[in-house]
């Protein structure tokens, strides 16, 4: 994992109560998102702010041109720049009663690249490491990785610097973020900033400003369950926890310590590692995360959409990009349909897609079934590119999955219709489709027989189901399914029905 990150977490509690430190301070401050060879986003307002004394001057220059202004009375200060072109390379001065020089500055792509442990995975960790770190010599992509610092105290900075793309220092940085920023910058050209703040294992709801959960009533339990354990750790602290046993009690207060700080709880990552890096200036967010929330999968359809509504109305810039990956095929493949919780979650992912200026890398076919962890984050960084290129930068590629559009029914048969085909459906390895199953109104799922029927279409049914009325596909934790766009792109598992799914009480 990216060690270095964690011996940075420890580094990170003397900073809780940054913002009002520096203000006292004369000399002016920026946080660690600023500094040498930062990539700053082109053709974009951006904003830079810091610490100075109460009332103190602050100017900030760069490629000829400067904006003032002065700390306000908690010694906070911003300025917005004029947008830039680039690429740069530039020099930026902060000039109050000291001076601050950033070399090597870039304009370019920013983005962020977030969510739990498959977007935190190395490139160390990924497929042919040795050759990756070997062939990393591009100067003009940089990174910056936030440490992992979970807490209610919102937090002004982290310790972390901007780094050059290079063999020593792509190593620890994350796979899909790397090789996503990769594929843009060899296509655009342009130099590409990525700022890595995954934590692995994390929960949706820890990325989301606590108090936006705690007034929507349909959070309440959530939130319940975390006001008992903050009750319960505070009695164990306090002493007025029941009577244990000296070793029970230890283990008891060093596991409610841990989720006191930890990638769970409510708002934790939203205060320790988001918040220091909103305001920067960004073309959007990718986004690996889902596993955490699998068993509650119906709830992930509010809560998803409700994470990036919060995080672009935080960011004041409107609806900025943001692209996620479906999860991946996982677990022990079985061999009669069922019932599960990631075909659920899989869902809900696939249903944030109504947000504005959203889209999805599926990657059903990359999964590994007895690890979390594929290596293969190459193909899922070139899916989430495919996204950017062709909505942001208006390149002309293939970037959407086939999806679901309608159903009619014909007999004992299933007529189903697909959006996003490009060249036309195309079934991998074998003449016919597999990973289809049908049902009828009993709800009784039975492996189905399918076959392409046209560019968009393909027939399904089975022997045993005469009044079919449903089908679903790739409905499973780890499907055997091999449906594809000739283009290369799998089908997004979907299913024709709509009833109650095993997560639709989970709160």
């Amino acid at each position: 994992m990216n060690t270095h990150r964690y011996a940075c977490a420890a580094a990170m509690v003397a900073l809780v109560a940054l913002g009002t430190g520096r203000s006292a301070e004369a000399d002016v401050k920026l946080p660690n998102i600023f500094g040498s060879h930062m990539v700053l986003q082109r053709d974009h307002a951006n904003k830079v702010w810091g610490w100075a004394e109460k009332g103190e001057e602050v100017t900030v220059s760069i490629d000829g041109k400067s904006k003032s202004t002065k700390a306000d009375d908690q010694g906070h200060w911003w300025v917005t720049l004029e947008p830039m072109k680039g690429p740069g390379p530039y020099k930026m001065t902060v000039k109050g009663k000291n001076e601050i020089v950033f070399d090597d500055v870039l304009v370019g792509e920013v983005w962020i690249c977030s969510g739990q442990s498959n977007m935190q995975w190395a490139v160390q960790q990924s497929n042919d490491p040795d050759l990756e770190a070997l062939t990393a010599k591009y100067p003009g992509i940089r990174f910056i990785s936030v440490p992992q610092v979970g807490t209610q105290e919102p937090q002004k900075d982290f310790n972390g610097k901007w780094e050059v793309c290079s063999p020593e220092t792509v190593k620890q940085f994350s796979g899909v973020g790397y090789f996503f920023g990769r594929q843009l910058h060899q296509t655009l050209g342009v130099p590409i900033g990525l700022i890595d703040d995954a934590w692995g294992g994390s929960a949706c709801e820890a990325w989301i400003r606590r108090e936006i959960l705690e007034k929507d009533e349909k959070y309440k339990p959530l939130i319940d369950r975390w006001v008992a354990m903050e009750k319960a750790y505070a009695d164990e602290k306090d002493g007025k926890a029941p009577e244990k046993k000296a070793a029970a009690k230890k283990k008891a207060n060093q596991s409610l310590e841990g989720m006191m700080r930890g990638n769970a709880r409510p708002g934790n990552i939203y205060n320790g590692v988001l918040l220091p890096t909103i305001g920067y200036g960004i073309r959007g967010v990718i986004w690996y995360q889902g596993e955490s929330n699998a068993g509650r999968a119906y709830q992930y359809r509010d809560l998803f959409p409700l994470m990036i509504k919060s995080w672009r109305d935080e960011w004041g810039i409107g609806d900025f990009s943001f692209y996620w990956v479906q999860l991946a095929d996982f677990m022990a493949e079985k061999a009669e349909p069922g019932d599960s919780t990631w075909a659920e979650l899989r869902e809900a992912q696939s249903m944030t897609q109504k947000l504005p200026k959203t889209g999805q890398a599926v990657i059903i076919d990359l999964g590994e079934g007895r690890d979390i962890h594929p290596r293969n984050k190459q193909d899922v960084a070139k899916r989430l590119a495919r996204l950017a290129l062709a909505r942001d930068y208006g390149v002309d590629v293939v970037h959407q999955s086939p999806t679901y559009k309608s159903m009619e029914k014909q007999g004992d048969k299933i007529i189903l219709t697909f959006d996003h085909v490009g060249q036309g459906l195309y079934s991998f390895d074998t003449p016919n489709p597999v990973g289809f199953t049908i049902a009828g109104e009993d709800r009784k799922f039975v492996n189905a027989e399918a076959k392409i029927v046209g560019k968009d279409k393909v027939e399904v049914s089975a022997a045993s189901v005469k009044d079919p009325a449903s089908v679903r596909y790739a409905w499973a934790d780890n499907p055997v399914c091999n449906l594809y766009s000739r283009d290369g792109l799998p089908v997004d598992p979907f299913r024709t029905d709509d009833w109650k799914g095993i997560t639709a009480d989970a709160k």
